[in-house]
């Protein structure tokens, strides 16, 4: 996939999303309580019952927890680094078909450490879903679609916008350093959503160009989420 004239990069993403940023920092301050309503216990439980005897990946799944609890309070900065540190050490790449045997299926963070091992996507929602656990807001978090420029392959990545027009930073399993977008010349952004919607570089000057609930398999995410005890609203 090569760049075009009308495949703008970074700068351009940050810039048109910005409007749309300030609107829904508004909206959607109040719902964080809803993500914090996380009983482990009682995840654990349903995840055996779910899943079968969890083995290992108890272990895996309660340093979760712990993860989340010692990073509730701190700065934005410290919360970005701990879990994505957090999941490229828990969590071995694989692609989806030999974790799942599936071309394409996205799983829950449960569904990852379980298995201790993810494809990219994975590594991009179990990060977003623990941020947001940890009240940090969806408008500043973006799943991201990419094209990995160095492997010529489709990726997925974690951005976050500390503000409205922000370089933003890029959480990444390909390397461990969490560094602002500017630096990441290897990545090609495709598109990116939340649980405001689909964001399309250059569409209709940058604002929200579809609903995130059209796609299929974010929907399915959440759903499984919420089936395994997660209180994680719409995302």
């Amino acid at each position: 996939m090569s760049r075009s004239p009308r495949s703008p990069g970074w700068s351009t993403l940050r810039l048109r999303f910005g409007g749309w940023l300030l609107l829904t920092s508004f909206l959607l301050a109040g719902l964080g309580s809803v993500w914090a309503d996380w009983d482990f216990a009682q995840i654990l439980q349903t995840a055996e019952k779910r899943y079968g005897p969890l083995g290992l990946a108890r272990g895996r799944i309660e340093a979760w927890s712990q993860m989340l609890q010692s990073e509730h309070n701190q700065p934005e900065r410290e919360q970005l680094n701990a879990v994505n540190r957090f999941f490229n050490q828990q969590l071995s790449f694989q692609d989806d078909t030999r974790i799942w045997r599936q071309t394409d299926y996205w799983a829950t963070p449960v569904e990852s450490l379980i298995k201790g091992a993810a494809d990219c996507e994975d590594y991009a929602l179990a990060k977003y879903f623990s941020l947001r656990h940890l009240g940090i807001p969806s408008e500043k978090l973006r799943i991201t679609y990419v094209k990995a420029l160095t492997q010529n392959q489709a990726h997925m990545v974690l951005t976050f916008y500390s503000s409205p027009m922000a370089d933003p930073l890029v959480l990444d399993n390909l390397i461990g350093e969490i560094r602002p977008a500017s630096q990441r010349k290897d990545l090609l952004p495709v598109y990116a959503f939340n649980a405001e919607g689909l964001y399309l570089p250059g569409a209709n000057g940058g604002k929200r160009s579809s609903d995130s609930k059209k796609l299929s398999r974010w929907q399915d995410v959440l759903k499984k989420m919420q089936s395994e005890g997660f209180a994680v609203g719409e995302g």
